[in-house]
């Protein structure tokens, strides 16, 4: 463990959120699958899965757990890469939102919530060291 002002708990703490932004990532991932499953050949959900708001609330979310959760990481450890990667995949998220829907949003989704989970895991792993 570094040192520094971090208690076992807080450490405890930082690899939950971490897990739970992987699944997070990981919901956001099966959510743009099923969107395209259900509206492509079934034709029905469209209203519900497609809405903004959704995506707006999802990376809302994605935000405050990956800054809770890597920011608390970055202090502790001390390395950068977690961060990075993480921040990069909210970026492509957040550039997902400005896309109409379609594959370019897929896409840029998909990448953004694969780095996002890749920072996590990587954030989880240097808490490790």
């Amino acid at each position: 463990m570094a040192p520094g002002p971090f208690s076992d708990s807080t450490a405890e703490t930082n690899r939950r959120l971490d897990q739970l932004g992987i699944g997070l990532a990981g919901l956001c991932a099966l959510h743009c699958l099923a969107t395209i499953v259900v509206v492509s050949f079934l034709g029905i959900g469209g209203h519900f899965l497609l809405a903004p708001e959704i995506h707006r609330v999802g990376l809302a979310i994605a935000l405050v757990i990956a800054a809770v959760a890597i920011g608390w990481g970055a202090l502790r450890h001390r390395r950068a890469a977690p961060f990075v990667i993480a921040m990069m995949g909210l970026t492509f998220m957040g550039g997902a939102l400005a896309m109409p829907h379609g594959e370019e949003e897929i896409v840029l989704t998909m990448i953004g919530v694969t780095l996002v989970a890749a920072g996590h895991l990587l954030n989880i792993r240097s808490s490790l060291r």
